[in-house]
């Protein structure tokens, strides 16, 4: 894991991402983590997308615990198109 503060990070984001197949890079503010530059493995970007919205974990945590069965994956399309 590498980790970059903000105000010594004068390098490209291009450059930050082609560091990440050694592993995580963290960028932090006065030592406090702000951002992670993660490697993404077997997603697509719908799937990207949804797993970093909150509003996604809410609906689905919600369908766990809901009598009624679920979301199903329309409904979810729907909700965030």
């Amino acid at each position: 894991m590498k980790v970059v503060e903000t105000q010594e990070a004068t390098r490209t984001l291009a450059e930050y991402a082609s560091e990440i197949k050694s592993g995580t890079v963290v960028i932090t503010d006065h030592g406090q983590p702000i951002a992670a530059l993660v490697a993404i493995e077997n997603a697509d970007l719908e799937t990207v997308s949804l797993s970093t919205n909150p509003q996604s974990f809410n609906l689905i945590e919600r369908s766990r615990v809901s009598d009624e069965g679920g979301v199903s994956s329309e409904e979810m399309r729907r909700r965030f198109e």
